[in-house]
């Protein structure tokens, strides 16, 4: 009896659990407050590393050149046209004779490129918190005919594959010829220009006041306004 009660004895002492050594509940609490604080401090840092003082945005005018940096064209307007134009086409000595008539729709972009900004086309004025921008000239892109949306109106006794080919193609021509001299339009081309003016105004106002320089002015003018009468400016 007295083995069955030392077995006993030794098996409660197997069977007994190990103490926990139970952490601090102040330390156990201050590990999601720390965890805040480093993502609040990489939150300020990389605030700072955005919007903080740096060596560009204490300069407006290169503050502005890094907005520019972000295209090399912008395109400010398109214009979308109908020209309607019609070809003629002659075989067999004259003997047959076709003709087609097409409305081709086609939309122009004016474009402005960004790429010949540099300082030399900025000025800034601290006194008024005015930023006088120069842009190059207003361009016009290859008009983009949709012939899928063409209406085509073809006249002749008989109308070959080849003679339809033709009267198409020429007509795709002039209607580009003809989309590029509507595009160049002097009513187009200032709302084009007055288009390019708000564009880059807001553009660059826009990273001058994050950057710190307030309620900043933008004036923008083209190489090309004392060409233009009055009323294309």
């Amino acid at each position: 009896m007295a083995d069955d009660l030392k077995e006993s004895e030794t098996a409660n002492d197997t069977l007994a659990p190990e103490p926990r050594r139970e952490k601090p509940l102040a330390q156990v609490q201050a590990v999601p407050w720390l965890i805040v604080i480093l993502l609040l401090a990489l939150a300020a840092w990389l605030a700072l590393k955005a919007f903080g003082p740096n060596e560009t945005n204490g300069d407006p005018v290169a503050t502005s050149l890094v907005a520019f940096e972000q295209q090399n064209a912008l395109t400010v307007f398109s214009a979308q046209l109908a020209p309607v134009v019609a070809s003629e086409d002659s075989r067999l000595f004259g003997t047959i004779k076709s003709k087609q008539v097409a409305v081709i729709p086609a939309r122009v972009d004016y474009t402005l490129d960004l790429s010949r900004m540099d300082e030399r086309r900025m000025k800034w004025d601290e006194a008024s918190k005015t930023l006088t921008v120069q842009l190059p000239p207003i361009r016009l892109g290859t008009p983009n005919l949709d012939e899928s949306e063409a209406q085509y109106l073809r006249e002749g006794v008989w109308i070959s594959r080849d003679a339809q080919d033709s009267l198409t193609r020429a007509n795709t021509r002039l209607a580009e010829q003809q989309a590029m001299e509507g595009a160049a339009n002097p009513t187009l081309l200032a709302l084009a220009r007055d288009a390019g003016r708000s564009a880059v105004a807001q553009n660059l106002a826009i990273p001058l006041q994050v950057a710190g320089f307030g309620d900043v002015k933008v004036v923008v003018t083209y190489d090309d306004d004392r060409a233009l009468p009055k009323a294309e400016k």
